[in-house]
């Protein structure tokens, strides 16, 4: 389970996350959504103590994520898409990650297999086009086979046969009872994937609730009940660029 609670972060005089409370629970996928510079990523390093925040906390399975002894066995995430040397394989990348954690060398055998890479696994990551950075560093988040997964944007730079497994690999780490978090600015994408919606607009949280009871709110059209929680609709179809 995700806990926040007060997160606040400022980066100068910008207010990126203002006092957002939540609570991603196990069992389903909880979509993060909002336009971009909405304070989704800042929230998730947050969540991953990446960044510290200037009020509030995060907690993970009832603490923060900085105490865990084995971090990738406890939780697993996809926050940047080329986080790795770009000189090692994709092997030697998860290979390192496994050594680190405590974890078998078999499970990179496994994850690699998982995410479609086997064929890739000896090149250098560095030459992935940008998919199959997404599947290495999806990889790396299953590596530990951690109970909770957070996931920045994951269908980036995938082809449709690759959108179509994220939202499948979704479902099924859900349905094995792991805390599944995903954020995307993609209305479209959340109404095909998640079950729940934490929904954020400006660092501030906008509403926290089921894909179908938001949906109901304006006659079973997300996109539009969407709208109705913001009170700059423009705004935000020019940072979405239009792309539902």
């Amino acid at each position: 389970m995700i806990d926040a609670r007060d997160l606040t972060k400022r980066y100068g005089a910008t207010l990126a996350v203002d006092r957002l409370s939540f609570t991603v629970r196990p069992g389903a996928v909880t979509g993060f959504l909002g336009p971009n510079g909405s304070g989704k990523s800042t929230t998730m390093r947050m969540v991953m103590g990446l960044d510290a925040p200037d009020g509030g906390q995060a907690r993970i399975g009832g603490r923060p994520y900085q105490q865990a002894r084995w971090p990738l066995r406890e939780a697993g995430a996809l926050l940047e898409a080329r986080a790795f040397h770009p000189g090692r394989t994709g092997r030697s990348h998860l290979r390192a990650l496994a050594a680190a954690n405590a974890v078998p060398r078999s499970r990179v055998e496994e994850v690699l297999g998982m995410v479609g890479l086997e064929s890739a696994a000896d090149r250098r990551a560095g030459t992935y086009s940008l998919g199959m950075a997404q599947r290495l560093g999806i990889a790396a988040a299953l590596i530990g086979d951690p109970a909770v997964l957070l996931f920045d944007e994951p269908v980036n730079g995938l082809d449709p046969e690759g959108v179509r497994w994220i939202r499948q690999l979704m479902r099924r780490l859900a349905a094995e009872g792991r805390t599944v978090f995903m954020s995307s600015h993609l209305i479209s994408e959340m109404a095909q994937t998640a079950d729940r919606l934490i929904v954020i607009g400006a660092g501030r949280l906008l509403a926290d609730t089921t894909v179908a009871e938001l949906s109901a709110r304006a006659g079973g059209n997300l996109e539009d009940a969407f709208f109705a929680l913001t009170a700059d609709t423009a705004q935000y179809r020019a940072a979405t660029e239009g792309g539902f």
